[in-house]
C-alpha cells in the first residue's frame, strides 16, 4: 500500500500534468484529482500542486541545464513529478534524500515508470551541481522568479523600472483578506472573534471592514463564515467601492458578476438600494453569486445574460451605477493563480481589449445621464487597461472621466495615469487592480 505522502505526490503530479497538457485551471484539475482522496490528503495535494506550478517555469529552467534532451520532449507527468520534487526540495521541509527517493517511488507507481531512472539521475545531478545551477537561474529575473519569457518582456515593456518588482510579486503567496459584513458585525467585533479563536489578524484602516490573517486558514475555520460575518475578498477587489460612490435608492448593475464578490459589497455598503443587478454569461458560476448572497442574507436579481446583448435580458430602466469588472488576463492575481502562467499567451491577452471594449459600449448604453460606470480590471497590462479607456473616450461623445482625486475615500494605493489608478501586486498586500470612473454628460 503506498504511503499517504506518495499518494499526496501522485495526485499532485497528476493535477499538474493535467495543467499543462489541457491548459485547466489548476483549482478545477485540484477539485477532479480529489474527488476520492482521503480528506486527510487535501492539504498536501494542494501545498505540493501549487509549489509545482508556481515555480514551473524555475524548475524547468534548471532541468534544461541538467537534460540532454529538451525539457518539452518529456511526458507531462514525467515534467509534473519533476516540478512537485523540485519544489519540494525548494521548499526544504523534507530532506533532500528522501525527496529524490520519493519521487522515484512514486513514477514506479504511475504511468511516469518508464522514467523513474531519468527522475532518479537529473535530481540527484541537481543535487550534486545545485550551487551551480541555482546561481544561472538566478542571474536572470524571469527565470529566477519563475515566469515565462513573454511575461517578463510585456511587463518590462508596460513597467520598465517596476517589471522585476512585478515578477517578484508574482512570485510570492498572497495574503488572506477578508472583507467583514458590516450589515452584521463591526470590523473590531470581528477581530475580537478572531482572537479569541486564535487566529492573528489585523485591520487595514484605510479600507473600510478590510482584515487580513496572519497566515491562511480553511474559511470554515473563519468565526461565524457559515452565517455570512465575513467573505473572503482582496484589499485591491475591495477598493471598488471607492470610485462607485453608492447612495440610497440608486439602480445599480453589477456585470460579468461571477463569483460575486463585488455584487456582495455593493449589497453589504448600501442595503438602501432601489435595485441591483447582477449579470453574468456563465450560468454556472452565477452559483457562487447566488451563494455569495444568501450567505450574506443579501438581495439581488441574479441574471444568466451576455452583458454584451442587453436586448436580450435589459427592461429599459437606466442604472446610476454600473460596474464592469471586465473579463482580463489576469495578470494581476498571478500569485493566487500560478496557473495562469502555464495556461494563457500573449496571443490570448491580444484578444481581450476588443471583448472589453464590446462590453463596455453595451453597459455604456444603460447607464443614466449623469450617472457612473466603473471599469475595472485584475491586470497590469496597458493595452487592457488605459488604452481600452482611452479608446472608449476617443469613439463616445458625452463620455467623462471622474478623476481618482474625486473618489471619495480613496486608501491613496495605486499609480495614477490620465484616466484611473493601477494597484500593482503586493502593494499594501493588496493583488493588482485598474480603476477606472466614466461619468455620462
Amino acid at each position: 500500500m503506498r504511503s499517504a505522502a506518495a499518494s499526496a505526490r501522485s495526485l499532485s503530479a497528476h493535477a499538474v500534468a493535467r495543467v499543462l497538457r489541457e491548459a485547466v485551471t489548476l483549482d478545477a484539475a485540484l477539485t477532479d484529482a480529489l474527488v476520492a482522496a482521503d480528506t486527510k490528503l487535501h492539504p498536501s495535494v494542494r501545498s505540493l500542486s501549487y509549489g509545482a506550478v508556481r515555480g514551473y517555469y524555475r524548475h524547468e529552467a534548471i532541468l534544461g541545464k541538467l537534460l540532454s534532451m529538451p525539457v518539452r520532449s518529456l511526458d507531462f507527468l514525467v515534467r509534473a513529478l519533476l516540478s512537485v520534487a523540485l519544489y519540494e526540495i525548494e521548499d526544504k521541509r523534507t530532506p533532500e534524500y528522501a525527496v529524490v527517493d520519493a519521487a522515484v517511488q512514486t513514477a514506479k507507481a504511475t504511468d511516469a515508470s518508464r522514467a523513474a531512472g531519468l527522475i532518479n539521475a537529473v535530481l540527484r545531478r541537481y543535487l550534486r551541481e545545485r550551487e551551480r545551477v541555482d546561481a544561472e537561474i538566478a542571474s536572470r529575473p524571469a527565470t529566477r522568479h519563475a515566469a515565462p519569457i513573454w511575461l517578463a518582456d510585456r511587463f518590462r515593456a508596460d513597467w520598465p523600472v517596476r517589471w522585476t518588482q512585478l515578477l517578484a510579486a508574482s512570485d510570492s503567496h498572497a495574503p488572506m483578506w477578508l472583507r467583514v459584513n458590516s450589515g452584521l458585525t463591526s470590523t473590531a467585533q470581528y477581530l475580537a472573534q478572531l482572537e479569541k479563536a486564535g487566529i492573528g489578524a489585523r485591520a487595514e484602516d484605510r479600507v473600510p471592514y478590510a482584515i487580513v490573517l496572519t497566515s491562511p486558514c480553511d474559511v470554515q475555520e473563519l468565526p461565524g463564515f457559515a452565517q455570512g460575518l465575513v467573505s473572503v475578498q482582496d484589499l485591491g477587489a475591495q477598493c471598488v467601492a471607492f470610485p462607485l460612490a453608492l447612495a440610497a435608492g440608486q439602480r445599480v448593475l453589477d456585470a460579468c458578476a461571477a463569483p460575486g464578490g463585488k455584487t456582495a459589497l455593493i449589497a453589504e455598503r448600501q442595503p438602501n438600494l432601489q435595485h441591483l443587478t447582477a449579470v453574468d454569461v456563465d450560468p454556472h458560476r452565477l452559483s457562487r453569486v447566488r451563494e455569495n448572497l444568501r450567505r450574506g442574507n443579501l438581495t439581488a436579481q441574479v441574471l444568466a445574460a451576455d452583458a454584451a446583448l442587453p436586448a436580450t435580458w435589459w427592461d429599459g430602466a437606466p442604472f446610476d451605477r454600473i460596474l464592469l469588472d471586465a473579463p482580463c488576463s489576469g495578470l494581476g492575481v498571478i500569485r493566487r493563480h500560478p496557473d495562469i502562467r502555464l495556461r494563457k499567451s500573449p496571443s490570448d491577452i491580444d484578444k481581450l481589449p476588443a471583448l472589453q471594449r464590446r462590453l463596455l459600449d453595451a453597459a455604456w448604453g444603460l447607464l443614466a445621464s449623469g450617472g457612473r460606470l466603473v471599469y475595472v480590471t485584475c491586470t497590469v497590462t496597458r493595452s487592457e487597461n488605459r488604452d481600452v479607456i482611452a479608446a472608449f473616450l476617443d469613439a463616445t461623445p458625452g463620455a467623462g472621466i471622474v478623476p481618482p482625486e474625486a473618489w471619495e475615500g480613496w486608501p491613496g494605493l495605486g499609480e495614477a495615469d490620465e484616466f484611473g489608478r493601477q494597484i500593482l501586486p503586493g502593494e499594501a498586500g493588496a493583488d493588482g487592480f485598474y480603476y477606472a470612473a466614466l461619468t455620462k454628460q
